[in-house]
């Protein structure tokens, strides 16, 4: 793509001489113009004769030369005029001032025509719409033998019709105004979150060019490299896969794709190499106020517990609730916001508590249940308690539950506060624990009307925190500078460095390691990258220790601010950015940013350095900014991000009015909008904004809408076998493996699996050419496949067959006929369809948004089709669709008639307007009926309540002043008062 830059090279608006004035080229005493031009002859124009022209007179030549010969020679050459033109004692003859004329004119007839011409156009055209509008006119097309190819292309009208609840009118939240990412886009950092870094910009460039000459320069592949025997580099495995793992026909749960977090780790830290289980547990800072919190805990229904990480609070909760005999009335839940936490933390309880896990002591996360009815701790994350909700409103299982991780605000953590605010209220009995860092204590408990909070006292060291004097524009660079400056001129002590990502982190542990190399007899130091993506065994080695004499640095994403923790860490570098989704309504994706971290992530990130001593942490900004720049809290999920699975899950909980639902920090109306007309598009919500009983079946899946749609509509269509399967590959991680040195090779293996008119059917495809290899390990490494992808999409699958099976309904399949698949895929996207607009470019339907297709897909590079619906965009340097599907026009019609209509010879303007006329008038009926209907239940409701037995009191009497009343019209007359049957 040409880049936006203004060149100062060439212009082809150059300004020519002018015989009025001096030239230019002869100012400031540069030299005598020549006398022989040597500009090239002006070639004849079409229709003229060479002959015409007629070469300037011999005398006139002859003046020139003797003006050129005869100047003086002290005074120097005095051309022409007064105002030394040397051209301006030649003169135009008669005929070449004659034909300049007739040119200037013949010039301005033919602008006149144009314009003339243009104007009648736009008349013609204007009286044309008008009739046809008006409908006094109808268009008549006569089909020609060039119009046959344009003939078969299909055109959709668009309708921007909208339903009555989603009038700009009716208010779902408090907060009407978007929040913004960052709290000033014009400041320093907002500024340099967005122009990235210059070195890790640098490094992507450095990698593309050498990845460009190694494909120059390979003969792999070609007809002469076959001629002489060239290979590519062939390597045992594709996929950095431990060689101890089975083929996929081991135990249950061997394939999970969480396993490697449930082994025995050598990554462990000295203190626990060394203590026992027991001692462990009682050298933990919350052991030691065991009785002072079980006490709070006893005394009120709701307890703020603030810990640092790593003060016992999520292991020893439990476990405090069970010995004091809360088990035994009913389960104890700790929930948390990550699958991986709520495993790895039920297996190290179990542990502790020497008993099997799944037995007393279980976990239960999205697609896997690992309890059993002997359960009693429960470890699970928050979604699955609030599909849990779903069953049991007021969770009648639970005596006590733990929100565990509660500062971080997440999404679920947000709605299950505001669940939580009613079933309190309902069941007095049930006992809330809500743990926190010390970032947000104070609003859970004013949230909770005051509930008391208990710190659990941890063992911190003081530090030292220093600020940058000056912005730092690349903090990739500086952060490498600071990590050197403290390894070759500061104490012992291990590294922290925070980063924003994946790519941030690989090159600046490139960077610290070639510059490290580069000094001459500089210390050992230890550079480990950590982050979420990262295998757990790889996780694992920054526990590891260290050889004697050789320092570690630890490079990480904001993993490393809550989630673990690292003895030795005595230095922290933090970037002071952060990776964060956000929410688009207008586009309607969600996009990972680069924005400034908050002042509490600052704090929590500086407190990293005071664990096991003493510390630093190196700010790479300004204090200035850290007042002014920075939130001081992060920004809730609940307000960044899509809410249409909320809205949908509130739905089924009986929350009809989104206002009345108490947020902690409420949702912007422009999401909450929009999340809703994504409902109603698909049909889970009917014309008055209430849950339809499509809306309801899908709410049982846990699971996006659109794909809980597709697996309800495949029913219909007969092809819920492969829906399933599709749906499962779409639940988990990318199943395709690229790595940087192999990606020629891994695209080729790709391209195998590729169905040209859908990427959905491709994964089918890949699923089923794995199930044909007996789910085979080996086949998916030389395949270029994630085999843990593939077996974690197996066990999804499975679990999708039982809720299906759960909802009755059938499981049937469609054998080879794709185009009933791809017509069921339609019926769930037909919302965020897309059309060719030429050069590779694709228009979103409704939107009007530019797309490309993602170079991944498999109609990337070939005939692209007409219309397509997608999964989902990304948005990385340009906007990409991802998983796509083309689709038949005539089936966005059918299965979105709200949207889209085929454009049919003589159908006008005046048409669509009418159809959309009546379908706005029959909402509008429909709205009103349905509010009749509510009046007259409220109605029959206050009938009903004035309405009392004679001679009877019944449970519908008024207590006014103690006294009970029988209504009877509009006379209250007093009865006497009996005793009633006790509360």
């Amino acid at each position: 793509m040409a880049s936006n830059r203004d060149y100062d090279g060439y212009n082809p608006k150059r300004r020519r001489l002018d015989s009025s004035r001096p030239s230019d080229r002869f100012q400031n005493g540069s030299s005598t113009p020549r006398a022989k031009s040597s500009y090239a002859a002006t070639p004849t124009r079409e229709g003229e004769k060479e002959e015409d022209y007629q070469q300037p007179a011999d005398e006139d030549m002859l003046a020139l030369e003797r003006e050129w010969y005869g100047g003086d020679e002290l005074g120097g050459h005095a051309f022409g005029d007064d105002t030394h033109n040397p051209f301006a004692s030649y003169e135009v003859s008669a005929w070449e001032a004659e034909q300049q004329e007739t040119s200037k004119a013949d010039k301005m007839a033919s602008r006149y025509d144009a314009r003339q011409e243009q104007r009648r156009k736009e008349n013609d055209a204007w009286e044309t719409n008008r009739m046809l509008v008006s409908g006094v006119a109808q268009r008549r097309d006569t089909a020609a033998d060039f119009d046959d190819e344009e003939a078969t292309r299909v055109h959709m009208l668009v309708h921007d019709l909208r339903p009555p609840f989603l009038d700009g009118k009716t208010i779902f939240t408090k907060q009407l105004e978007p929040v913004p990412a960052v709290r000033d886009y014009q400041s320093d950092m907002a500024v340099f979150s967005r122009k990235g870094s210059k070195v890790v910009r640098e490094a992507r460039q450095q990698s593309e060019r050498q990845k460009q000459a190694q494909q120059a320069t390979s003969m792999a592949g070609t007809a002469l490299g076959n001629i002489m025997g060239a290979k590519d580099n062939d390597e045992d495995s594709a996929l950095p896969e431990p060689s101890g793992e089975n083929d996929g026909k081991g135990k249950k749960g061997s394939g999970n794709k969480f396993s490697t977090h449930m082994n025995k780790s050598n990554g462990a830290s000295d203190f626990s190499r060394t203590k026992t289980l027991r001692e462990q547990r009682e050298y933990l800072p919350a052991f030691a106020v065991r009785e002072e919190l079980l006490r709070v805990i006893r005394e009120n229904q709701v307890t703020i517990v603030i810990g640092e990480t790593g003060s016992g609070k999520t292991t020893q909760l439990t476990q405090f609730l069970y010995e004091e005999g809360y088990g035994r009335v009913g389960m104890i839940g700790c929930t948390q916001p990550r699958r991986v936490a709520a495993m790895s933390v039920a297996k190290r309880v179990a542990e502790e508590m020497d008993v099997e896990l799944g037995t007393i002591c279980g976990y239960a996360i999205r697609f896997e249940d690992h309890t059993s009815k002997e359960t009693v701790i429960k470890y699970l994350t928050e979604g699955i308690l609030l599909r849990e909700s779903l069953n049991e409103p007021d969770l009648d299982r639970y005596s006590c539950i733990i929100m565990d991780e509660a500062h971080e605000r997440a999404l679920n953590t947000d709605i299950l506060l505001g669940l939580f605010k009613k079933i309190l209220q309902r069941r007095r009995d049930l006992k809330l624990i809500v743990t926190s860092a010390t970032m947000n204590a104070k609003r859970f408990s004013d949230f909770f009307g005051g509930a008391p909070e208990f710190t659990i006292p941890g063992r911190t060291f003081p530090v030292d925190v220093l600020f940058h004097r000056s912005p730092v524009e690349d903090y990739v660079d500086q952060a490498v500078q600071q990590v050197l400056s403290i390894h070759v001129s500061m104490d012992a002590g291990d590294i922290l460095v925070f980063m924003t990502g994946q790519e941030d982190i690989e090159i600046t542990c490139e960077l610290v390691q070639k510059r490290l190399d580069a000094l001459n007899d500089a210390p050992k130091l230890s550079i480990l990258p950590i982050y979420s993506q990262m295998p757990a065994d790889l996780q694992a080695k920054i526990f590891d220790r260290a050889a004697p004499g050789v320092r570690k640095c630890i490079v990480a994403t904001n993993i490393a601010e809550t989630s673990l923790t690292v003895d030795g860490i005595k230095y922290v570098v933090d970037a002071g950015y952060s990776k964060m989704k956000v929410y688009n309504p207008k586009m309607g994706m969600d996009t990972l940013q680069i924005t400034p971290i908050s002042q509490a992530n600052a704090s929590q990130r500086s407190g990293r350095a005071g664990r096991t001593g003493p510390g630093k942490a190196f700010r790479l900004y300004t204090e200035k900014a850290f007042k002014d720049e920075l939130y001081l809290q992060t920004i809730p999920e609940v307000q960044r991000t899509n809410l249409s699975n909320t809205v949908l899950m509130l739905k089924s909980l009986g929350v009809k009015d989104l206002l009345d639902f108490d947020f902690m920090d409420p949702p912007p109306q422009d999401t909450i909008s929009t999340s809703m007309f994504d409902l109603w598009a698909l049909g889970a919500l009917d014309n008055l904004g209430e849950l339809t009983e499509l809306g309801r079946k899908m709410s049982a899946f846990p699971m996006d809408p659109s794909l809980a749609k597709l697996l309800i509509t495949a029913e219909e269509y007969g092809c819920t076998e492969e829906m399933i399967t599709i749906v499962s590959m779409l639940s988990v991680p990318n199943v395709f493996y690229r790595p940087k040195e192999r990606q020629d090779e891994a695209d080729a293996q790709r391209e195998k699996f590729w169905v040209h008119e859908s990427d959905h059917l491709t994964y089918l495809q890949v699923y089923q050419a794995w199930k044909a290899h007996q789910f085979s390990d080996g086949w998916c490494i030389k395949h270029f496949l994630h085999s843990k992808s593939l077996r974690r999409a197996k066990e999804v699958r499975e679990q999708i067959v039982d809720i299906i099976k759960a909802q009755n309904m059938a499981v049937t399949s469609c054998g080879m006929d794709w185009d009933m698949i791809r017509k069921c895929i339609c019926s769930g996207y037909y919302h965020q369809a897309a059309r060719y607009k030429g050069s590779g470019e694709y228009i979103n339907l409704r939107t009007n948004l530019a797309v490309q297709l993602h170079p991944t897909s498999a109609l990337y590079g070939g005939h692209p089709p007409d219309y397509v619906v997608y999964h989902e965009l990304i948005l990385t340097s340009k906007v990409y669709v991802s998983t796509v599907t083309a689709v038949d026009p005539h089936w966005l019609a059918d299965l979105g008639g709200v949207f889209y209509s085929v454009k049919e010879k003589g159908y006008s303007a005046r048409h669509k307007r009418i159809k959309e006329t009546e379908f706005n008038r029959k909402m509008e009926i429909e709205t009103q009926m349905a509010e009749d209907k509510r009046r007259d239940e409220e109605r029959k409701k206050a009938e009903e309540e004035r309405a009392v037995p004679r001679g009877g009191m019944g449970a519908r009497g008024n207590v006014e002043g103690g006294k009970k009343f029988i209504v009877r019209g509009a006379v209250k007359k007093p009865v006497a008062k009996k005793r009633g049957r006790p509360f």
